[in-house]
């Protein structure tokens, strides 16, 4: 006579004969033949008593068969499928390998598609969740420190949260967590010492730029002492209340535009080809006065898209005495007084406007003290300062000399730059050959300094082109 399958509960241990459903009390029996000390247990495990007294079965049981024949301790494990507090379904017998259990605070499992399913999709998705919020402030975290990025904002939605609800514990970071960041951050800063400023692309090296400009800029006695105070006061004020405004005047190849690029080159990490930094040519960017209205709009859009990502911005207009009036108007707004409370500490801008407007005076006033055997270093800035600025208001049909700029002292300061000198032209030859690693002499200095055109004609003083063209010139001294 063929045995009953018998049927193994694993959670209870409870063993049963039969078809491994039991729809009432009566039934119940059959279980305890075969093991009768697990009946309270049974009943326990499903069926907690809700007052006391013994605990009773109220709902039909679906076990999980093993094989024919009794049942043994440890033989075979079953999962009892429950649906709310009433355990249904037909049981059948278990194939393949164990199904894994139900992580911890979750329902037993059910259908793949029940709510078991979805239970453990929504678990998942509360894991990922937490893993995707604890990046984000590790990432927000390493923004502050090297960027100073989403600081102010954190700051704020804390703030906001303490006035509604008290002073709560603050989220912290691991302490391994923090030493990687802090490694992270201190590598990342080393390349552009983002640390003091708080942006990696400005470097603001002030020393460093008065150094190279008193070792490579030569005859400037004047442009060296304006620039670097200029500058430096600039950076070191904690609220400026507008824009710094520099005008560089001289002839050309005296040293603007290399001055601007020293500027440039100190101030931020990647020099002229900064995000920070503009230059716009005239003749270049603005050739045409039929477009002034096209290039006005794309004027002030381009400033005002650089002011936005950079807290400190470098604006560079060479040939400044070609640009056209509207140009110079909507260049204006952005030099112009702070109008918001604090937006002057935020944000710094700084605008060097280069033009040989003023060139003959101050090669007038350098001339008459070299007739009157005085030094060039004798001569001082007001005195250039003050007829720089009648010529350029006398100027007849100019736009940079009758724009806003002038008539409204939007300018802090007009730099001048003296003519050069034959010692002057020799020295950025000698700067040219070291560059480019090639030995010289002194012969070969003079060589170069002569053949340049000096004038006037009488006493071949300064050189018409300054230094503009020595660096091509050392071509015909190579081996």
């Amino acid at each position: 006579m063929a045995q009953p399958p018998w049927w193994h509960c694993g959670h209870c241990g409870v063993s049963i004969a039969g078809s491994g459903r039991h729809d009432t009390e009566q039934q119940l029996p059959v279980a305890a033949q075969a093991q009768p000390n697990r009946r309270a247990a049974l009943q326990t495990h499903y069926f907690p008593p809700s007052g006391g007294g013994v605990p009773e079965l109220r709902a039909p049981l679906q076990l999980l068969p093993l094989a024919a024949g009794p049942a043994g301790p440890g033989r075979g494990r079953s999962l009892c499928r429950a649906r709310g507090s009433v355990l249904s379904g037909r049981a059948r017998p278990r194939k393949g390998p164990r199904p894994r259990g139900p992580w911890a605070g979750e329902p037993a499992p059910g259908p793949e598609r029940g709510p078991w399913g979805t239970a453990r999709y929504e678990a998942v998705k509360k894991h990922l969740g937490a893993v995707g919020a604890l990046s984000k402030q590790y990432w927000q975290y390493l923004a502050c420190k090297v960027w100073q990025e989403g600081c102010e904002e954190e700051e704020e939605k804390q703030r906001r949260r303490e006035g509604e609800a008290g002073p709560v514990p603050g989220w912290g970071f691991p302490l391994i967590g923090r030493d990687y960041l802090e490694i992270l951050s201190g590598w990342y800063c080393s390349f552009g010492q983002c640390c003091e400023t708080g942006d990696c692309r400005i470097t603001n090296n002030i020393t460093g730029l008065e150094a190279d400009l008193s070792g490579q800029l030569h005859g400037q006695h004047l442009a060296k002492e304006v620039v670097v105070r200029a500058v430096r006061g600039f950076l070191q004020s904690p609220q400026p209340q507008r824009a710094l405004v520099l005008s560089f005047h001289g002839w050309s190849g005296t040293g603007k535009n290399f001055v601007a690029r020293m500027v440039a080159s100190h101030l931020y990490r990647d020099g002229l080809k900064s995000d920070c930094v503009r230059v716009f040519v005239s003749l270049l960017h603005f050739p045409h006065h039929n477009y002034v209205d096209s290039y006005k709009a794309q004027l002030q859009r381009q400033i005002s898209e650089t002011l936005q990502h950079c807290r400190q911005a470098l604006l560079i207009f060479d040939e400044a005495e070609k640009l056209h009036s509207s140009l110079l108007d909507a260049i204006r707004p952005f030099m112009a007084q702070h109008d918001s409370e604090g937006q002057q500490d935020q944000q710094r801008t700084i605008f060097l406007f280069l033009s040989n407007l003023g060139g003959n005076t101050i090669n007038e006033v350098a001339l008459d003290f070299w007739r009157a055997g005085r030094a060039r270093e004798e001569i001082s800035l007001e005195l250039l300062e003050q007829r720089l600025r009648l010529e350029l208001q006398e100027a007849a049909e100019n736009s940079y000399a009758h724009s806003h700029l002038l008539r409204e002292n939007l300018i802090d300061f007009v730099v001048p730059f003296l003519p050069l000198e034959y010692q002057h032209v020799k020295l950025c030859a000698r700067d040219a050959f070291l560059a480019r690693g090639l030995p010289y002499t002194e012969a070969t200095l003079d060589e170069v300094a002569q053949m340049m055109v000096f004038v006037p004609k009488e006493e071949k003083l300064f050189s018409a082109q300054g230094c503009k063209s020595v660096p091509q010139r050392i071509n015909y001294f190579l081996p």
